[in-house]
């Protein structure tokens, strides 16, 4: 029996002195205290390091405190002084440790040594850089290099990014699927076609001066924190502030700056002006809804002669498809618009008038939106509620899809992509002279069915945790035993690290906040923010592990014992000054990375030009595009008794890392496996808080997906929905339940059936169980 959480009501703002109490536990739970108090000072500071949890905008005039209570917990949780030694795994086999939870796995501390795994004993034994290298490039050589998967997580810096892609390439493969794959790679397919761009557009300075901000499927308490920064300063100006999510957020409603001692005292700031709990997948019918209404009300306008309501010169100046957009948003019954959002008629009209009303306006998103079935339609129809009032490409206005993983976003633009034609393999074959592959590789979704299909012969993954972070888990888990090879470059241990290949390394590398000594001394290294700035980052403490190695240091050592030499590639000259790896990449992007090494360490970032900004649209046409959606109504909720699953993040979390079991902003302490649900759905199927029930999928495809002991808790959540936490509810999500278009799994709407746990005096005294829903 899973431990039962406690549940406790929390109605205190996000930040104030919860944060600070949470900051000053992490620091106490990991043993650095004192160090990591000083650290901390140091953090998104020019001149510092760039935090290694969220990729949020870093302001070139920092506050003294400039990190949030997750980036703290991030910190701690690198800078720890708790090592996990070859004489741990000496004491414990894998198979002893898949039983350990992924907090457990990852407060055991910092891995210390390469290791390599013998399954004679089921057990990680020591062995040299050396011969690890050695043997890795051997194996490699044995592979097919279409077979083998060379992973990326968000947070390697643009020069071990840069490193690895030129690696993988030039030993023969374009299978480089990253963390982008599972949440923002919804982003990278739907903006370029309407505005010509794979990212967004707005800078951290556009917030000073909006005058209207949209939030769209975004939880910014855990997910971005540093955020609520601008955007209490935002609405301390009365700039409004119109929130949609199915679950209320704490960050986006009120927010108690820790740094003010006025707020401490007195109480925090009200963020969000309207907070409309849209249901899920409703946020394409609602964005509808307003632009119909903005639409309708410019009809109104031009008949009578007033002034109009869109951007008349923009939208001829500028756009393209806007006649069939409206012509299309004009046919919409209002009764459909209400039943596929969730929200009443005049919900939307109140999010239109202050649309309307607003002459900047920024639309922010989040993986709410990019994770479900026509996450890659709804990106777009926020572009289109942009547009028509001409809101991209001028000063506190912009599209802002908010990022998760610190070098997620900068990863894609030095390379790390399956796509061939997002990387200039021209150029790297002229820098390089190699020829390399030009057939597009596998992305995560992709690559988990070449593996459950044995058609992936090796996995090397840099950094993250990828059979956790995936779908399909109990399909994929048994079937990466299947693998011939498997290494796992890694700050701590995870449970990617204890499912096994036949041949498989553990490599231990230095953390970001770590001292980088090569050759030329102490090294800095470069990352890209959700903004598209490239910041520079210098470690701070010494390296807690003498025999860790720098990413850099790691794929060179493997491109040396896998690959030929090549004149035109110095791997050893790379390791030993980074800036000789920049300069590489200026070569290869000259108009993204202009005077790279000089400009690095800017206050706020570089940003990188995005012709958009200046609405240049480099699309086919010229044009930014409005496109008028095949499916902007989500299906009925609740279809014969089935709820639909949305899994969620928590406030001790960040991704697949796990600070601690609690999660503060919803009451929720001591256990994870908890589904939240609507009173009213809970007494409909005759279930108490504290009952445990067991979630199956609705798929249909004959794979039995199942997570059983899940305690009952009552929540503000629209009828029909059931919300779970990630990656604990991730087993329940099919492998091919993805976005159309990009591949991204829909974990934020799972059909699920609820069944109440049966309880063994429940069968001694003859009672049948109940099926719910």
């Amino acid at each position: 029996m899973r431990q039962k959480a406690k549940i406790e009501t929390y109605d205190a703002p996000a930040g104030g002195w919860g944060s600070l109490n949470a900051v000053m536990h992490i620091l106490t739970q990991e043993e650095v205290a004192v160090l990591g108090s000083e650290i901390l000072l140091k953090q998104n500071k020019p001149g510092g390091f760039m935090c290694v949890s969220c990729s949020w905008a870093k302001p070139a005039e920092p506050r003294p405190f400039e990190f949030c209570e997750n980036g703290a917990k991030a910190t701690a949780w690198e800078i720890t002084g708790k090592t996990v030694t070859p004489e741990f795994f000496a004491q414990h086999t894998l198979s002893e440790l898949r039983s350990w939870s992924d907090h457990q796995l990852e407060e055991l501390g910092r891995l210390t040594h390469p290791m390599r795994y013998d399954p004679a004993s089921d057990k990680y034994v020591p062995v040299d850089w050396s011969e690890a290298f050695r043997e890795i490039g051997r194996e490699l050589n044995k592979l097919d290099p279409r077979s083998v998967i060379m992973y990326t997580s968000g947070r390697a810096s643009l020069e071990a990014s840069y490193m690895y892609q030129l690696f993988g390439r030039m030993y023969g493969t374009n299978n480089f699927p990253d963390s982008s794959n599972m949440c923002h790679e919804t982003t990278s397919v739907a903006l370029p076609p309407v505005i010509g761009s794979p990212v967004g557009t707005v800078l951290l300075g556009d917030f000073d001066h909006t005058d209207c901000i949209f939030f769209f499927g975004h939880n910014t308490t855990t997910n971005a924190p540093r955020m609520l920064h601008p955007l209490q300063e935002a609405a301390q100006r009365g700039v409004p502030i119109i929130t949609f999510n199915p679950l209320r957020e704490r960050g986006l409603e009120r927010f108690v700056n820790p740094q003010s001692p006025v707020q401490m005292i007195a109480g925090g700031t009200r963020i969000s002006s309207q907070y409309h709990q849209v249901r899920l997948g409703g946020d394409a019918a609602a964005i509808l809804g307003i632009c119909k209404w903005v639409i309708e009300a410019d009809d109104r306008a031009s008949k009578d002669g007033g002034p109009r309501l869109v951007d008349v010169d923009f939208l001829v100046q500028h756009t393209s498809g806007f006649d069939a957009f409206a012509a299309f948003c004009r046919d919409q019954d209002w009764s459909e618009i209400e039943r596929a959002s969730g929200l009443a008629r005049s919900a939307m009209r109140e999010a239109a008038n202050t649309y309307m009303a607003a002459n900047a306006v920024i639309a922010n998103y989040g993986m709410g939106v990019t994770q479900h079935k026509h996450g890659v339609e709804t990106a777009k129809m926020i572009v289109n509620l942009l547009l028509l009032r001409g809101n991209i490409g001028k000063p506190g206005a912009g599209i802002s899809p908010i990022r998760g993983h610190s070098n997620v976003q900068g990863q894609r633009t030095v390379g790390i992509s399956e796509k061939t034609r997002l990387v200039p393999l021209d150029k790297l074959a002229e820098l390089y002279a190699f020829e390399p592959p030009r057939w597009d590789g596998l992305s995560t979704v992709d690559a988990c069915e070449g593996i459950l299909k044995g058609d992936v012969g090796g996995f090397v993954s840099l950094g993250g945790n990828f059979v956790r972070a995936i779908p399909e888990q109990s399909l994929m888990e048994p079937a990466w035993s299947g693998l011939r090879l498997s290494v796992q470059i890694a700050t701590k241990l995870n449970r990617s690290h204890i499912v096994p290949a036949e041949v498989t390394y553990l490599l231990p590398c230095l953390g970001r906040i770590e001292i980088d000594e090569q050759q030329s001394g102490a090294q800095a290294v470069s990352m890209e923010d959700s903004t598209a700035c490239i910041h520079g980052s210098r470690g701070q403490r010494r390296p807690v592990a003498r025999d860790a190695l720098s990413e850099p240091a790691i794929i060179a050592g493997l491109a040396k014992a896998t690959l030929k030499p090549n004149p035109k590639v110095d791997w050893d000259a790379w390791v030993a000054d980074y800036s000789r790896v920049r300069e590489a990449i200026e070569r290869t992007y000259p108009d993204q990375f202009k005077d790279y090494n000089k400009r690095m360490f800017e206050p706020g970032g570089f940003p990188r030009p995005l012709a958009a900004r200046e609405r240049k649209w480099k699309t086919p046409n010229g044009k930014a595009n409005f496109t008028v959606p095949k499916s902007a109504f989500a299906p009925p909720q609740g279809t014969d008794g089935v709820y639909e699953l949305m899994t969620m993040r928590a406030d001790g979390q960040f991704n697949t890392t796990i600070y601690t079991e609690d999660d503060r902003f919803r009451g929720i302490q001591g256990s994870r496996y908890v589904v939240l649900m609507n009173s009213v759905d809970m007494e409909m199927d005759g279930l108490k808080p504290g009952d445990t029930v067991t979630l199956v999928t609705e798929a249909g495809d004959g794979v039995e997906r199942s997570l059983s002991e899940l305690q009952v808790v009552p929540y503000d959540i629209p009828r029909r929905t059931i919300a779970g936490y990630y990656p604990e509810c991730n087993g329940l999500i099919p492998l091919w339940h993805y976005a159309e278009g990009s591949k991204v799994p829909a974990a934020k709407s799972v059909p699920v059936r609820l069944f109440k746990d049966v309880i063994p005096e429940m069968i001694e005294g003859g009672e049948v169980p109940i099926s719910t829903g």
